[in-house]
């Protein structure tokens, strides 16, 4: 299900199991793995926007997979915070939902929010996020829109976005997984996209675990 957007070069033209068998024996090759959903990544590489210009205006639909073998392609290939310059984000939402406040799955949300200054740490922090999501492991995994990885000059962040912020107890379920997940022991906040779109953020957050 590949967009536009994407070099067809991107994606692996073999699986792991058929590249694995050639110039070997004949073996049976298995059909690709299916993840529980689709998932979509998109990507913003800003710059200095036009006057006038809209938010979001530089946010980019890159490709909708559902399975293991598209996952890793897409991953080693383009999808690595390493591969970003500054001012960029990479994001990974369910098939259907864009990752902007005014998406209806994401209206009434909010998000968890993960700094790091280490670039090693960022990345494995993003994949082992990446593979929490498509492999399902969130108990309240249908709270969750997707997660964006930023990358700035003045230190890099994660954000993991949910649906219904004003649900406390799915919030820090959701936090307290996610931080488990990543191996991460600092405090961390939760915001709701209401408060940030007024421009008003609740001081240190609405919740923190």
């Amino acid at each position: 299900m590949a967009e536009v957007e994407v070099p067809a070069a991107a994606v692996a033209t073999t699986t792991p199991e058929a590249a694995a068998t050639e110039g070997g024996p004949a073996t049976e090759v298995k059909g690709p793995h299916k993840l529980h959903r689709q998932w979509t990544f998109w990507y913003d590489i800003q710059s200095k926007p036009k006057p006038g210009a809209a938010w979001g205006t530089s946010l980019k639909k890159a490709y909708t997979f559902d399975t293991v073998e598209e996952f890793w392609s897409l991953y080693d290939q383009i999808f690595c915070p390493s591969k970003l310059s500054g001012n960029a984000d990479f994001h990974l939402f369910k098939a259907g939902v864009e990752p902007k406040w005014e998406d209806p799955e994401c209206a009434n949300g909010g998000k968890w929010t993960v700094p790091c200054n280490r670039k090693a740490t960022f990345e494995n922090m993003w994949l082992e996020t990446l593979m929490a999501l498509i492999g399902e492991q969130f108990d309240e995994t249908e709270d969750i829109c997707g997660i964006v990885a930023s990358v700035r000059a003045r230190g890099d962040k994660l954000a993991l976005w949910t649906r219904t912020a004003s649900n406390e107890a799915v919030q820090v379920n959701i936090g307290k997984k996610w931080k488990d997940v990543i191996d991460y022991n600092d405090k961390i906040t939760y915001t709701f996209h209401d408060d940030s779109r007024r421009e008003k953020p609740s001081r240190g957050g609405r919740y923190t675990v």
